[in-house]
């Protein structure tokens, strides 16, 4: 395991080698998880790109941090990583607060941002009001008292099936994430818009959405979509809210397909 210390937080992150010649991927991932949700998409990647995955704070084996906390100060821990690291003008990929981090980073620090795949995200995500609601319910009862309602957003009714034992596994993931981290990223998102920001994207972007995705739906991402000038819209079928667990292997063809594509039209640099 990897850790670095970053704006006075533990960070824990991987990093897979790949060829120096072809653009570095980055991952960031949703709220309530850990970077293992990418892993059925790195595996189809390894070798062919160099790849940074990170457990954002307050997530995985990073540290909470001190609550509160922004988007740009989660962004602002990716940005320290990347700097550590010496890695510039990366492919960033983010889902969902994922999408929201890459978002601010390309405002802060678009030295650091080659293309973005800005899956199941959106330039603002929710209402204060379901956020207050989710913040209060989790530091009174727990994320055991959300699950359910959260797994209906994230996934299809077939991969919520109770013989599909990584359903269990990825309920076990969300319930174990540390509440203070949780809520106040929960509380970064309620905070959180970038609609303005985003018709000022210039990178190339493609953004994906699963069909039955019940956080982001199909038309609030492609209204998101349309914001950002040039910017793709693809649709993952037969996926909730986390398309990576679901459909690796669509998900994988969509990101490499978009990066070989923006390399032809000499959008980005081998």
């Amino acid at each position: 395991m990897q850790f670095a210390h970053v704006n006075g937080v533990t960070i824990h992150y991987q990093v897979i080698g790949g060829p120096a010649d072809k653009p570095v991927i980055v991952f960031a991932n949703s709220l309530g998880t850990d970077f293992r949700i990418w892993r059925d998409v790195i595996v189809r990647l390894a070798g062919d790109f160099p790849i940074v995955l990170y457990d954002k704070r307050g997530h995985g084996l990073s540290d909470v941090g001190n609550a509160p906390y922004s988007i740009e100060d989660h962004a602002a821990d990716l940005a320290g990583l990347l700097d550590l690291l010496n890695v510039s003008q990366a492919i960033v990929c983010g889902l969902s607060v994922g999408g929201l981090i890459a978002q601010a980073m390309y405002q802060t620090r678009p030295d650091l941002v080659r293309a973005l795949i800005l899956c199941d995200t959106a330039s603002k995500i929710g209402s204060a009001e379901m956020w207050n609601s989710r913040i209060e319910a989790v530091k009174e009862h727990g994320i055991a008292s959300i699950i359910d309602a959260v797994m209906e957003r994230w996934f299809t009714p077939f991969f919520r099936s109770p013989d599909n034992i990584g359903y269990r596994g990825y309920r076990n993931m969300l319930a174990r994430q540390p509440v203070e981290g949780y809520a106040a990223t929960c509380a970064a998102i309620r905070d959180a818009d970038y609609t303005e920001a985003a018709r000022r994207i210039a990178a190339p972007t493609l953004c994906i959405v699963g069909d039955q995705d019940g956080s982001t739906p199909p038309e609030l991402v492609r209204s998101f979509a349309g914001l950002i000038a040039g910017a793709q819209f693809e649709i993952v079928k037969d996926a909730g809210h986390i398309p990576c667990v679901e459909q690796p292997e669509a998900l994988t063809d969509l990101i490499r397909t978009f990066i070989k594509s923006a390399i032809t039209r000499g959008k980005l640099n081998e």
